[in-house]
């Protein structure tokens, strides 16, 4: 589990044995019926992906509660919603599969993290049950552990983001899709929602 790099620094501050007794005994290759019933009840989650280069990139993924999905002990999937058109982390993915996710519970003050190799697809039979997705990304997990939850502050949850798909709803479309900066360069099925919103900070400010 461990590098060369991340060894000499266990060495420096003398914590190779609490290492590898912390991993010996929280670290599984597998999600316990305890995990899955941590990982389906957040409703969000960090997601760190790499490029071809090496370089790092690290998102925050938002969904209703449940949205990312433990199909058996080795293997979850969540959606790819409607995003900035970048496609920052989905592209890393399609070059790297190395993937880590970071699922924290700031009202219990806890977390879990997730380490493993993703698949991306257009065609996942997932894709109908997330309305309005545009792939479905499936994680075959390396490694499941909890972490230390000392320095997470406790914070409530007061609403949830009202641009979450639903299937029974209209989704609003984000402000900063009426900027007239992006107004030409917009994908055909978001052309109508060009205008003309100069305040550009208070556009994106507003989703």
């Amino acid at each position: 589990m461990f590098s060369d790099s991340q060894r000499a620094l266990q060495d420096k501050f003398d914590t190779r044995k609490l290492a590898d007794r912390i991993r010996d005994a929280a670290v599984q290759a597998v999600i316990s019926p305890e995990d899955q019933a941590y990982i389906e009840g957040m409703n969000m989650f960090f997601l760190a992906t790499v490029d071809a280069d090496g370089h790092a990139n690290c998102s925050y993924k938002g969904g209703p509660r449940g949205f990312v999905r433990v199909l058996d002990e080795t293997t979850l999937a969540f959606p790819l919603y409607d995003g900035n058109g970048m496609y920052l982390s989905a592209g890393n993915m399609l070059a790297k599969s190395n993937v880590g996710m970071l699922f924290v519970d700031f009202e219990q003050q806890s977390r879990l993290r997730v380490n493993g190799s993703a698949s991306v697809s257009e065609h996942d039979p997932l894709l109908a049950e997330y309305p309005e997705a545009q792939l479905v990304i499936r994680v075959v997990v390396r490694e499941v552990f909890p972490n230390c939850p000392r320095y997470i502050h406790k914070m409530q949850l007061v609403e949830e983001s009202a641009f979450i798909p639903k299937a029974e709803c209209t989704t609003p479309p984000p402000a900063w899709k009426s900027l007239a900066v992006v107004a030409d360069v917009l994908p055909a099925r978001d052309a109508h929602l060009a205008g003309s919103d100069e305040n550009v900070p208070a556009a994106i400010n507003r989703g």
